[in-house]
Order: C-alpha cells, then structure tokens, then sequence
C-alpha cells in the first residue's frame, strides 16, 4: 500500500512539473512571438497625441464631407475591417477610421471608458489630424453608442448618420446580454500562447473569419494584419472596461434622447434568415432617432454587413453625404 502511494505521488509530481514545463514554454513562446509582431505591425494611418496618450486615424478620399467610421466591439483592426468601403468611398468623400484606445494600433488606456470619455476623444483625434465637418457618421454594432453620443454633443458638425447592424441604446440598455468575463481561463490561455497555437491552423482562422464572410473583400496582406491584431489585441483592459460600461454608456445616450433633424439610415442583417423578434424590433424602433430615418433589411449577410455587401453600404452612405 505504501509503495503504491509514493507511485502516485512521483506520478503526480512528475506530472505536475511537466505542466509547469509546458506553461512556461509556452509563455516563453508567447513573449517572443508578441515582440516579433509589434516590430511588424506599423500603423497604417498617422498617430496623435490624446491626452497622453497616442490614438491612430487612418484617412483617404477626397471632397467636402468627411465620413467618420466607427467600429464595433472587439473588432481588432478597424482599418483592416473597414477596407471593402474605401475604394467606392474615396472618388466622392473623404474618410476617417478612427482605433479607440485598445484596438488597432492605439495605445491602452488608464482611462475609464465611458461614453463621454470615449466621444471626447474621437472628437479630439479628428481634430488633431485637421479633419473637418460636416461628418457622416457610420458606426458598425456597440460603435453607435459613441456616434450618437458624438451627434447629441456636436450636433452643428453632423450632416448623417448610417448604422451598420449597430443595437439602439434601447437594446443596449434594456435587452442585451449582460457582459461575460473570460477570467483566468482565458487569461491563461492567451498567456501562455494556447491562443496562438490554436490560431496557427487553418480550420482555426476559417472559423474566426466566418461571421465576417471569410473576409471574402479583404486582400491577403490585410488579412495578415487583421490575424496579428487579433493576437495582439485578444485581451486588454480597454476593451474589457467597454464592455463592461455598454449599459451605462446606453443609459447616458438615452437620457440625452431628441429626434436628429439629420438624416438616420439603420442598415439591419438578416443574419442569413434566423429570426431574432427583439433585435428585429429594436432595429425598426432604432428609427425613432431621427425625423429623417430609415430602416433596410440587408439579405443574405450576418453582423458585419459591410464585409459581405459593401457596395450597398458604401450606396448609402454616399446618399446621405450628397444631401
């Protein structure tokens, strides 16, 4: 009996230590594979100095107005997700991609992401690179919490705006999910490069891409960049807190609530013919923002409209920028 015992503890032990063995080479894997992308990822727009801290906004185009893109939750690299538009975009408009700090290529932040906090900022970035309205303002899913924001607070500097499947504050507020937290688990996974192995294989990529069309409009270059901003980007203290804010964030918009006298276009999926009836309805009273509102079911597509039908959105966000 005792013999088979200390069997189990060296068992155990050994067991335990080839655990350790194996975080540890991983981490080691991981802290090496970070340096080696952060020398590679260089911005594709210009960075600039907000409060402190450098925010990145790529710009292209030409024209008068000047569309200001807003991404949504979690997207890694908003000028990588944004691509399909700008080659329509840019004979007619100008245009401004803007990363919130912890995305893309901005820095993290120890500021709290509130909503006037986070349109503070945007207004800020746009006015460092020399960018002027009048704006038409596109925001793609948690993203419309901060145009509107930015529509309540600068209303002069506003000619538009067209939300890309982007929830109301009435949904934001009232019915979506409330945020669930990764914790430990997926903190050790990222650390310990799990994260990265997993994303070395090709079923892996595929999958992550499959919401978005397999990123079907986004040359392969960019697709490399999106790939590293997403293992870059997996995990911050930014994007966490910003989510964590959404219902508050939709509570501010809300109590600011008055018609827009400017034009509101709501572009919705289909979500490729699954019935969702509270986002649906969400989604036709989103038109209640404006006196000039309205609402196009998008066929065939899931959440990122504008990877699978950028001709349509680029469509209508050039007809708000010609009124």
């Amino acid at each position: 009996m005792k013999k088979w015992r200390k069997r189990l503890l060296k068992i155990v032990i050994f067991g335990l230590l080839a655990v350790l063995v194996l975080l540890g080479a991983g981490a080691i894997y991981e802290q090496v594979s970070v340096r080696k992308d952060l020398k590679a990822y260089t911005p594709s727009g210009k960075l600039y100095d907000i409060e402190g801290k450098k925010m990145h906004l790529y710009t292209g185009g030409q024209g008068d107005v000047t569309v200001v893109l807003a991404s949504g939750w979690g997207t890694a690299n908003p000028y990588v997700d944004f691509s399909p538009l700008y080659d329509k975009l840019a004979p007619h408009v100008k245009f401004a991609v803007y990363d919130r700090f912890g995305y893309g290529y901005s820095d993290t932040t120890d500021k709290k992401r509130d909503i006037d906090t986070i349109t503070n900022e945007i207004h800020e970035v746009l006015q460092a690179a020399g960018q002027k309205p009048p704006y038409v303002l596109v925001s793609h899913s948690l993203g419309s919490l901060e145009v509107l924001r930015f529509a309540q607070k600068y209303p002069d500097e506003v000619q538009g705006i067209v939300t890309i499947d982007s929830g109301s504050p009435e949904y934001y507020y009232n019915d979506a999910e409330p945020p669930i937290s990764g914790g430990f688990v997926n903190q050790l996974l990222i650390k310990t490069g799990v994260i990265r192995m997993l994303f070395n294989t090709d079923a892996v990529i595929e999958g992550a891409r499959a919401a978005r069309n397999g990123l079907e409009f986004v040359p392969d270059d960019l697709k490399k960049i999106d790939l590293t901003a997403s293992l870059l980007k997996l995990k911050n203290a930014n994007i966490d807190d910003e989510l964590r804010q959404s219902r508050a964030n939709a509570k501010v918009v809300l109590d600011n609530k008055k018609p827009f006298p400017f034009p509101l276009t709501v572009l919705t999926s289909d979500y490729l013919g699954v019935t969702d009836e509270v986002w649906n309805k969400s989604e036709k009273e989103f038109t209640s923002w404006s006196l000039q509102a309205k609402q196009l079911v998008i066929k065939d597509t899931e959440h990122y409209v504008h990877q699978y039908r950028p001709d349509l959105v680029t469509d209508e966000i050039l007809a708000l920028a010609k009124k």
